[in-house]
């Protein structure tokens, strides 16, 4: 969990798990059967080292009315949980998706 040292200095953490990472997902018009396979695919995992199983802690859609909306919506922020090997690329997925997953931050436990 992030907090405050003694001399009130914003120290980096994560009340989450040992790791959390904040991923976009990105198709213009993305379809919920795109958004369900992408996340199912980052719930399976596929190759080991490249892309392992995670638990999806949060899914979220930064628009002004918060809201995803099949074949309109573009972006999705998906919060992972875990240790394990995520890598950011196009079509991503399993088979050709046209979502494309970028890495918005990786938060780890600080000692």
């Amino acid at each position: 969990m992030a907090t405050l040292t003694t001399s009130k200095k914003v120290m980096a953490g994560n009340g989450n798990g040992p790791r959390t990472r904040v991923i976009n997902l990105a198709k213009t018009n993305m379809t919920q059967a795109e958004l369900d396979a992408a996340v199912q695919y980052l719930s399976a995992g596929d190759v080991a080292g490249t892309n392992d199983a995670h638990t999806v802690a949060g899914v979220s859609v930064l628009t002004e009315a918060g809201v995803f909306t099949t074949g309109t919506t573009d972006n999705v922020q998906i919060a992972i949980q875990g240790t394990s090997a995520f890598t950011a690329g196009a079509n991503f997925g399993t088979g050709n998706t046209g979502v494309t997953s970028s890495l918005l931050a990786d938060i780890s436990i600080v000692s």
